[in-house]
Order: structure tokens, then sequence, then C-alpha cells
């Protein structure tokens, strides 16, 4: 999919106040880690996640996304009455019914013609919803459109340390399969998307290219879990390490033979961030020197939808993205799906 007129406006993000170490993690793990007869340091040295943060409790979804979504909305000089849709692109929302996007509608005061809906695509959420808005905003359905998403990593988390120390016999897969959950943290973002006539020295969005292995939908799985304070996921990480990277991998090549760059043209790329092990693969894999990214995992963990777009306005607020760059935003989720979208910054 090729964009002509779709410029990111304005992009945003919000952070919980509250920090925890991966050292914290695997203290309140001591249980487990004794059964199993393990060291501490695996979590940090196998991720190289130092920390992550969480939102205090009994936070909403809707709380964290309408204040990035303000924040968007605020730094693009918009009316917000130019705004025709609104998604919410979170794994986390506040209900199952009504949409949260509907309860962010509301705290952000959008006018009644405005559509608001969720998409929810695991980790690729808020990628699928720029396009999915871009889309709109190319055929002139609408003008702008605002995209939010906001995750909540503290009952995963939670619930993945009481589910593990309460087995009487733990077995190193056990541990192996609830890994990749203390990774989670809690984050929010926005973006807000126009046409050129509304912001015509933003960055334009030039394209979408999508894919998927969906055989591999068995190697995450999260729900509800009875008995716990929160939902439980299991997760063949090297399984899906390597599926992804492979995904990716093919998804790349059909996006540079779409757009006409070449590995050389791509000035600077923005991942999905999981890990560091993960992002060398994915970089290695691809042809992309390691410092043409921007990482934020290490302080953020893996925030799910709100990574990607938290990234890219960290790199734009420390001058990591310049005019005249090229950048290409690569997404990843279970399922498994791809998306990767092509950026160009005005020089």
């Amino acid at each position: 999919m090729l964009f002509q007129d779709v410029r990111i406006a304005a992009s945003a993000y919000e952070l919980p106040g509250q920090v925890v170490t991966s050292a914290e993690l695997e203290e309140r793990l001591a249980p487990t880690y004794r059964r199993l007869g393990l060291s501490s340091g695996r979590l940090e040295l196998m991720t190289g996640i130092r920390e992550r943060r969480f939102w205090p409790q009994e936070t909403r979804p809707s709380q964290a996304a309408a204040a990035a979504g303000e924040t968007a909305l605020q730094a693009s000089g918009l009316d917000r009455a130019q705004i025709g849709s609104l998604i919410h692109a979170s794994v986390c929302r506040d209900y199952l019914e009504p949409a949260t996007a509907s309860l962010v509608h509301h705290r952000l005061g959008l006018r009644e013609e405005c559509m608001a809906w969720d998409l929810s695509n695991a980790c690729l959420g808020f990628v699928n919803a720029m396009a999915a808005v871009g889309a709109m905003i190319e055929r002139g359905s609408i003008r702008a459109a605002l995209v939010v998403a906001a995750e909540d990593g503290r009952p995963l988390v939670e619930a993945t340390i009481e589910a593990l120390n309460a087995r009487v016999e733990s077995a190193k897969r056990d541990l192996k399969l609830a890994f990749a959950s203390l990774t989670i943290g809690s984050g929010a973002a926005a973006a807000v998307l126009t046409s050129s006539e509304l912001a015509p020295e933003a960055p334009r969005l030039i394209a979408a290219t999508s894919g998927a292995a969906t055989r591999h939908h068995v190697l995450c799985h999260g729900d509800h879990a009875s008995g716990h304070r929160g939902p439980l996921m299991t997760t063949d990480s090297e399984a899906m390490l390597h599926a992804g990277n492979e995904l990716l991998e093919r998804t790349w090549a059909r996006f540079l033979a779409e757009v006409g760059w070449r590995v050389a043209d791509v000035d600077r790329v923005v991942t999905h961030q999981v890990g560091v092990q993960h992002r060398r693969l994915v970089l290695s894999t691809l042809g992309i020197p390691l410092e043409r990214d921007f990482p934020t995992v290490e302080t953020c963990g893996n925030v799910g939808s709100v990574s990607l777009p938290l990234t890219f306005t960290r790199a734009r607020e420390a001058g990591f993205l310049a005019p005249g760059q090229r950048v290409a935003l690569l997404g990843i989720g279970s399922g498994l799906q791809c998306q990767i979208l092509g950026v160009e910054i005005p020089a």
C-alpha cells in the first residue's frame, strides 16, 4: 500500500513514574529460582532489560491513552474538530465492551462525527492503525485521524510471578514459557495523521507493507486466568524469535521492492522493542547496522503495541531522526503478523 498524501503531524508518549527493575522481579521469584537451582541475573542477561515501568494500580488504559492523545493533539496544532477518526490500538483495554476508543473519545471531547473504534493485533496494533487511517486519508474520506494505545504490563507480570511461585513442582520449561511475560512494561503513545495540506512540513508516510505467518499462532497465547490477579501468557520465545525474523525478512524484501529503496537508502529504522537478542538478529538479517536503530528496550521493556511509536517519538526528540532521512518502522507481533511502514522526513 503506497501513500502520496499522508503526514505524521505529531506523536507523543506517556511513561509511568514507577520503575521496576529486573533484579526486583527476580527477588520476588526467589522461591521458583531456588526450586530450579537458578541464580539471579538471568532476566537482564538474556533480554538486556534493566527496568520497565508500571502504572499506578487501577489505572485504566483509556486514561493513559487519552493523556498521550491530548499531548499529540496539542503538538499537532490542529483543532480537535478536524479529527475524523480515532483508533485505540492496544492489547489492553478498559472493558470487553464498549470499545475503549469510546472512553478516549469522550475524555478528549472529540466531535460526534468522529468515528471511534478499537483495533487490536497484539504488538502490531498501532502500526496497523496508522496504515488503516492512512488509507482513509489517502482516499479523502477524512483529513485527520488520531491513533492511541496504552499498555499496562503490571497485571500480567504480577500474575506470572504468582503462578510460578505457587507451583509445588516447577520445571525449567514452565519458566521458559513464562519468561517473555516478565519483560513486559507499561506506557502509552499517540500519533496524529493528516493530509499533506494540514501538515505540509511533517514526516510523510509513504508505504505500508504487511505479512502474515499464521501457522505460528500457537507460539504465543495469552488469556484471562482464573484464580490469579491478571492474565497469563505462554510464549515459546526461541521459536517466536526465529519464525518472526523469517517473516520480517520476507516482508522486508517486498517492502523494498514496493517503495523502490535499497537497504543502503534506509537511513534509520525504528523497531518493535522485544530484547537485545531480537534486535541484533533482526538488524543483522536485514543488513542494517546497529547504529541506524534507536533502542529503548533496556529501560522501558517490551511495551507491546506502544513500543514502536514510543521509540519513534523518543528518536525524534533525541535528534536521531533528522530532515532528509528515509525511515523504516519495523513492526512484528504474535500471530504471527508483520507490518513495515516507510516514512520520509522532509529536508
